[in-house]
C-alpha cells in the first residue's frame, strides 16, 4: 500500500506535471468547475479565513482559489518539485509561503494560527501510521475556532476483494479517522463518504475542529453514492460557463491585489452582523 517513499517517488520523480494537475479535474470539466461546483459548496462556511494551511498543494490547483479568501497562506508538500512550481506560479502573491516537508512534519506552520486547514486529493494515499503522526499536529495548528477539511481514504470499509485502482490507503476509514480525531483531542463536525470513479464508497471528507470549540455540535454523517453523478452534472451543465470570457479575468487568474476577496467577504460579513441585530 502507499507509503511516504511511494508518494515521494511518484510525485517528485515519476509524475508528468505538464498539465499541473488539471488532468485530475477533467471529470468535472476542469478545476474551475470542480472548485465552484463541488469543493467550494462543502467548505464555504469556513471561508474567508484569516490564515489558511494547505497540505500537499501540488502545483497549486486549489491554491489559486484559496489565496483569494485569506490574508495569509502556507502550503506544505512532500515534493520539492511541487514546492518550487508553486513558488514560481504564485511569486506575485506576497501572502503565500511554501515549504517542503518529510511527509510527516508540519513544523514550518506555526501552532494555533490557522482558521482553515485544507487538503484534497492527497491524503487519500496516507495510511493510518502517517495520519497518526499528522493528526496531533493538525489540531495544534488550528486556531481555537479553526476547522480542518481533510480528504482521506475510506477503503478500510471495503470487502477484502475490492479492487483498488486509485491506490487508496487500505487501513483508513471514516470510522478510524473519526476515532483518531477524537483520541487526539478533536471534534468531528461532518463526514461524507463517497464513491470515487465507481460504485464503492472508497473516499471520505472529514471536517473537524478542536474538542469543545463548536458547542454541542452533533456530527453530520452523509452517505453519498452519487458522487459520480454529481461530477457528471457539473461537467455537462456547469463547466461550459468556465469557458466564457470575463472582463476582470475571473477567479481562475491571480487577483490584482492579494486577498481582495478575503477583504470584501470580511466586510460583507461585518455588515450582515451589524444590520442583523
Amino acid at each position: 500500500m502507499p507509503d511516504i517513499s511511494w508518494n515521494l517517488a511518484l510525485w517528485d520523480q515519476n509524475y508528468d506535471w505538464t498539465l499541473e494537475g488539471e488532468e485530475w479535474s477533467s471529470w468535472w470539466g476542469g478545476s474551475e468547475a470542480q472548485w465552484f461546483g463541488s469543493i467550494y459548496p462543502r467548505i464555504h462556511r469556513h471561508l474567508p479565513a484569516t490564515k489558511v494551511l494547505e497540505i500537499a498543494p501540488g502545483h497549486g490547483r486549489w491554491t489559486r482559489y484559496l489565496l483569494q479568501y485569506c490574508e495569509s497562506y502556507v502550503g506544505i508538500d512532500l515534493s520539492g518539485q511541487a514546492i518550487d512550481a508553486c513558488k514560481r506560479r504564485f511569486a506575485r502573491a506576497p501572502q503565500a509561503s511554501f515549504f517542503q516537508n518529510d511527509g510527516i512534519s508540519l513544523g514550518d506552520a506555526p501552532d494555533g494560527a490557522f482558521d482553515f486547514i485544507f487538503t484534497f486529493d492527497s491524503l487519500v494515499h496516507a495510511e493510518m501510521d502517517v495520519l497518526r503522526q499528522y493528526m496531533p499536529q493538525l489540531l495544534s495548528k488550528l486556531s481555537d475556532r479553526g476547522v480542518a477539511f481533510i480528504h482521506h481514504s475510506n477503503f478500510n470499509e471495503m470487502p477484502p476483494e475490492t479492487d483498488n485502482p486509485h491506490s487508496r490507503a487500505s487501513s483508513v476509514s471514516a470510522d478510524t479517522f473519526k476515532e483518531l480525531v477524537e483520541a487526539c483531542g478533536g471534534q468531528v463536525l461532518a463526514q461524507e463518504t463517497l464513491n470515487w470513479g465507481g460504485p464503492n464508497l472508497i473516499d471520505c471528507f472529514t471536517t473537524f475542529g478542536k474538542a469543545g470549540a463548536h458547542g454541542d455540535w452533533e456530527p453530520v454523517r452523509i452517505i453519498n453514492d452519487r458522487w459520480v453523478d454529481e461530477m457528471t452534472i457539473i461537467r455537462e451543465t456547469q463547466s461550459p460557463y468556465s469557458t466564457l470570457p470575463s472582463h476582470h479575468g475571473g477567479l481562475a487568474h491571480a487577483p490584482r491585489e492579494p486577498g481582495t476577496l478575503y477583504k470584501g467577504a470580511r466586510a460583507l460579513k461585518g455588515l450582515i452582523r451589524k444590520y442583523a441585530g
